[in-house]
């Protein structure tokens, strides 16, 4: 069979993306229009600016793809777009220039859910390193600013032309672990986006000084309860920014944070000599405690949810994938219980539209392509 170029698609919520992937496995291009210092000054993401931006940035972004993949309009075999989930506006921007574009030149259209996206991210980067060697099912952590879900995932063949499917078996209850990050970022003073910070920070503090306790869930939620599934493996998130929230009350940080957020807002890129210069031991002992505890509930749950499933891999993917904290721990404790676990490389682990472009590949052999009627679903669901 020739070789497929899929142009993919992302505009979920602020990285307008553009890639093009050959045959889902080597990425081609791979092109981002980054919002981050649009939204930088409100401490997070403004859906409105955040459709704006993607309005300004959706051709620019689709050109550089193409001419870095060496390829042109008419050359694409088939256009992927993210349908969702995500931000309303966002999406919409997407879905309705590759659908204008897919009817402009008469090429095929695919439909693809973001949290898809992230679990093909670790599969595309394997196979560009040679390993087409992995067992399913898997057991994939999609977790992100908006997203912390467990999925088990597998092909319902050997052949790529194979459908997927998806079993949700964990989710958060409430803020997702990247969501959780940034507000106790905010809260601190140290700006947005808050994850890379406070992993940068966290080997500064001692993880044991704050005793923040781990959320504890009781009771099988709907979504369990429909697959049947003996145990849930759910997250919640907004306890432990609540307890962030408490201590810096009673420990009256407010006065130091201000001042730190004065200070840090007058630098466009500060260094981590900047951050530390403005961080007693108070302050990078409790950002350290905090990052453990969400990291202990993540590696824990997983694992606790691989014992259950028995999955032949862990697949650890999304925005706080990145975290080095996250990374050394799931591979220390997943070496320990004889289970291999794979992570996207940073640029892959954020919003980006190779992993768009890679997911569509088995929709595009099976000729699953998209209603032209279809529009964006902010709430999709995977599985």
């Amino acid at each position: 069979m020739p070789p497929v170029h899929i142009l993919g698609i992302e505009s979920s919520c602020d990285e307008t993306a553009a890639a093009v992937v050959r045959s889902g496995e080597f990425t081609a291009s791979s092109a981002i229009f980054s919002q981050l210092a649009t939204h930088q000054p409100y401490g997070g993401v403004v859906p409105e600016l955040a459709s704006r931006e993607h309005l300004r940035g959706i051709v620019p972004v689709v050109r550089q793809a193409l001419k870095d993949a060496a390829q042109t309009p008419e050359s694409i075999d088939a256009i992927a777009v993210t349908r969702g989930p995500g931000l309303a506006g966002a999406l919409l921007v997407g879905v309705s220039y590759a659908k204008a574009l897919a009817f402009a030149l008469e090429k095929p259209l695919i439909a693809v859910n973001h949290l898809e996206g992230h679990i093909h991210a670790v599969l595309l980067e394997e196979r560009q390193r040679g390993n087409r060697d992995l067992n399913f099912p898997v057991l994939a952590l999609v977790v992100s600013g908006g997203h912390t879900h467990l999925y088990l995932c597998e092909r319902a063949g050997p052949q790529e032309a194979a459908a997927w499917r998806y079993r949700l078996v964990g989710r958060t209850r409430d803020d997702a672990a990247g969501e959780a990050y940034d507000k106790v970022a905010k809260l601190l003073g140290l700006g947005y986006p808050g994850g890379p910070v406070i992993d940068r920070l966290a080997p500064h503090g001692d993880a044991t000084a704050v005793n923040f306790t781990p959320a504890q869930i009781k009771g099988k939620d709907r979504s369990a309860a429909k697959e049947s599934a003996p145990t849930f493996f759910d997250f919640s998130f907004s306890g432990i920014k609540t307890a962030v929230l408490r201590h810096v009350e009673l420990n009256q940080m407010q006065a130091a944070i201000l001042k730190r957020h004065m200070s840090l807002s007058e630098k466009a890129k500060p260094a981590l000599e900047d951050y530390l210069a403005v961080c007693d031991k108070q302050t990078l002992d409790l950002i350290a405690s905090f990052q453990h505890t969400v990291v202990e509930d993540l590696v824990g749950k997983t694992l606790r949810a691989a014992e259950e499933f028995q999955p032949a891999a862990l697949f650890v993917t999304g925005g706080v994938a990145a975290n080095s904290e996250l990374r050394r721990c799931f591979e220390e404790r997943s070496a320990r219980a004889g289970l291999p676990v794979f992570f996207p490389s940073c640029p892959l682990s954020t919003d980006n539209a190779a992993m768009i472009a890679a997911a569509a590949y088995p929709r595009f052999l099976l000729k699953d392509f998209a209603d032209p009627q279809f529009s964006a679903e902010p709430s999709m669901a995977l599985g």
